[in-house]
């Protein structure tokens, strides 16, 4: 395992922001933290990264305690913090020179750097001062910052906050291309983002794990595996749907339009159909939906 977490709690005085948190990360998976604002993504994160001591539990990166052999553990991961505190007066392959010394690169420094600059993009911007650059360049920065050193594990604490729409495809695009090769966690709140990115969702809400599955798959953690919207000529017998196997839950959108939760892989569209027939309604839509990442996350996290 890349990554492993085991009951982790960390006080702030009396206030739990994290509260027996356990997961696993394999290599190669990229993982989205996903939450509220105040949920405890960031104090996971540093935790894993060596910038934040648990109260208590067990961590490990690559198999190394994040108390006991935290320098073998910084040697292995790349963190990108939520603010990105940055030297603005250093131009661009300056700063990412001396990121290479602190990290001790010697001779493969000049190197590194050239690859961070084309792996991260910065080519046209490597001889401006980081202050003069947009926020989305200055993220490219961040990124071949906590690359540099080739991290097994890159971390990266809300990554495209505040980016406008171009810049936010560029740097997802560019996430998701560092995931091809490396573990990746992010800690986001914008489902987006999740779908772009991501191929796993661990949902965190209060400091404690809500759910935690494949993206293709986190739907089915909620309340149902599907959605069917019927819309009939006349109101519904509700209780008499609900007697429909495979039926969870049904509300009404509006008059005549209902949302029949299925908690069943089994494709219940044709005894809908049969059972309206049954009662003499006429069927004026039967569509089978799914239920979106935004309305799972909303119903996990609401207070």
């Amino acid at each position: 395992m890349s990554v492993e977490a085991e009951k982790i709690t960390r006080l702030y005085g009396r206030q739990k922001a994290l509260d027996g948190v356990s997961f696993s990360i394999s290599e190669g998976e990229v993982v989205a933290l996903l939450g509220p604002n105040g949920a405890g993504k960031s104090t996971m994160l540093k935790i894993i990264a060596c910038f934040l001591q648990k109260t208590s539990g067990r961590a490990s990166v690559c198999g190394y305690d994040v108390d006991e052999q935290q320098m073998a553990v910084k040697r292995r991961v790349g963190y990108l913090p939520e603010n990105n505190p940055l030297y603005t007066d250093m131009y661009v392959r300056e700063y990412l020179m001396f990121v290479a010394g602190v990290y001790g690169l010697g001779r493969n420094s000049h190197k590194r750097v050239d690859e961070m600059i084309g792996i991260t993009g910065l080519g046209d911007e490597r001889k401006k001062t980081i202050g003069t650059l947009s926020r989305g360049y200055r993220q490219r920065v961040g990124l071949a910052q906590a690359l540099i050193h080739d991290p097994e594990v890159l971390i990266l604490d809300e990554p495209t906050s505040g980016l406008d729409p171009n810049q936010l495809a560029e740097i997802r695009s560019l996430i998701k291309e560092i995931g091809r090769q490396k573990t990746v966690i992010l800690s986001t709140h914008i489902m987006q983002e999740v779908e772009a990115v991501c191929n796993r969702v661990i949902i965190i809400n209060k400091g404690r794990i809500m759910a935690d599955a494949p993206n293709r798959e986190v739907r089915l953690l909620n309340r149902a595996a599907r959605v069917i919207r019927l819309e009939l000529d006349r109101e519904a017998d509700l209780e008499g749907l609900k007697k429909i196997e495979g039926v969870a839950d049904i509300t009404v959108e509006e008059p005549f339009v209902y949302r029949i939760f299925s908690n069943t892989p089994r494709d219940i569209r044709p005894d809908i159909f049969y059972y309206a027939v049954s009662k003499g309604m006429i069927i004026l839509g039967l569509e089978q939906q799914s239920e979106s990442l935004e309305e799972v996350f909303r119903e996990m996290t609401r207070q």
